[in-house]
């Protein structure tokens, strides 16, 4: 109802005839005296009312509405909707979370999967543009949550992580696998994994650097997060009177991060704290922004050139554009990269047109609004009935 609109809202006005109406009609009914006149109605009070008693107004109500919606009518509502089509062009983001039982130690509180937790929901949030998926992993994979931009739906299904949902182990390689899966048919203008480990890759079929080969060849980029403070960190152990803390050597393989990282453009990083952890995903947001501005900047580059390869000859036959070459920066890094556009190969075909008889073809006229001479007669059809009405009612007096 909040869409409603009237084509002529003036004729709107003519519902403060109403008010008259009905106060007119409660002043005639007020002064109506009785054909015959007795001295008492005692003897009439137990007698049983009619319906035609009950409805004794009736007739007058419905006089009302009738005036009422017919000059609603007159004024024409109408309900409109709109419809804009918008592009977002946003990352699509896999994170894929160690659920191994190491991740139960407290070195970060309450401990490290809870903090991981906490803090990519945080980012996932923070995100609105963007489809993001979750992998876990530990001795086995698989997808808790497939590419979405339903924030609350996979919000809900971090909440439901926890350690102990499959094989204990870590499957570094296999997770990154799983996640480049989920990644290796999208067109979204960047591809990224966040991968967060605490430990090293003991388990699997496939080891991480041939995963990040992978990655590499679809365009991914993957960012390395090793979570663990340095030093002993208190591990949870099972012992014969229940679960035990036993501070143990934090072990985590930062080399082959590193070189994962490195192999897809990507970035290590080491989380001691939660604090720290939280400054990492701040970093990866900047990083990330960064490199997408740097392919928005390629975009516009070749439009630029596009405007240049004008073709001035109209004969029919065969074009090539050759390809085009840039060497670029990115923010904050040192290293030039190269990118090269594919060969273009146009066909030109030529169609003669007679100019003269193409514009005598636009001869269809085009229908204007609805005009108030065409709303005319309906005007006067409701101020005629408006009018019989308050004849009929002066009538009765």
């Amino acid at each position: 109802m909040n869409n409603i609109d009237f084509a002529y809202p003036y004729f709107l006005y003519f519902l403060l005839v109403i008010p008259l109406l009905i106060l007119w009609y409660w002043f005639k009914y007020k002064k109506n005296n009785a054909d015959i006149q007795v001295s008492t109605t005692e003897s009439f009070e137990n007698t049983p009312k009619s319906i035609r008693q009950y409805l004794f107004h009736g007739l007058f109500v419905l006089r009302i509405l009738a005036i009422a919606l017919l000059i609603i009518a007159l004024a024409r509502p109408q309900t409109s909707t709109s419809r804009k089509d918008i592009t977002i062009e946003g990352i699509d983001i896999v994170m894929a979370l160690d659920v191994s039982g190491s991740m139960l130690a407290q070195d970060l509180r309450p401990d490290r999967l809870e903090a991981a937790k906490d803090v990519a929901i945080d980012f996932i949030l923070g995100r609105p543009n963007d489809r993001v998926g979750l992998v876990i992993f530990s001795g086995e994979t698989f997808t808790q949550c497939p590419l979405t931009t339903d924030h609350a739906v996979i919000k809900n299904l971090f909440k439901d992580v926890k350690s102990g949902m499959i094989e204990d182990g870590t499957a570094i390689g296999d997770g990154l696998a799983t996640a480049v899966n989920r990644l290796k048919d999208s067109k979204a203008i960047s591809k990224v994994i966040i991968l967060l480990t605490d430990g090293v890759n003991n388990m699997g079929s496939l080891d991480p650097l041939s995963a990040a080969e992978i990655a590499k060849i679809y365009g991914i980029r993957i960012y390395t997060i090793g979570v663990g403070t340095i030093g002993m960190a208190p591990y949870p152990v099972q012992t014969p009177f229940g679960l035990k803390y036993q501070d143990m050597e934090v072990n985590i393989d930062e080399d082959l991060l590193r070189q994962v990282a490195v192999m897809t453009n990507g970035k290590y990083f080491r989380a001691t704290s939660n604090r720290k952890l939280k400054e990492i995903y701040k970093e990866i947001e900047i990083i990330k922004k960064a490199k997408i501005d740097t392919i928005y900047s390629e975009n516009n580059e070749l439009t630029t050139l596009s405007q240049k390869l004008t073709i001035t000859s109209f004969d029919s036959g065969y074009y090539a554009i050759p390809p085009i070459r840039f060497l670029y920066k990115e923010h904050g890094d040192t290293n030039i990269y190269t990118e090269e556009t594919q060969a273009l190969l146009l066909e030109v075909i030529t169609i003669p047109v007679d100019t003269t008889q193409a514009f005598k073809d636009i001869k269809t006229p085009i229908k204007a609004p609805y005009t108030f001479r065409e709303a005319m007669p309906w005007i006067l059809i409701g101020i005629a009935a408006i009018l019989i009405t308050l004849l009929v009612q002066l009538k009765e007096i």
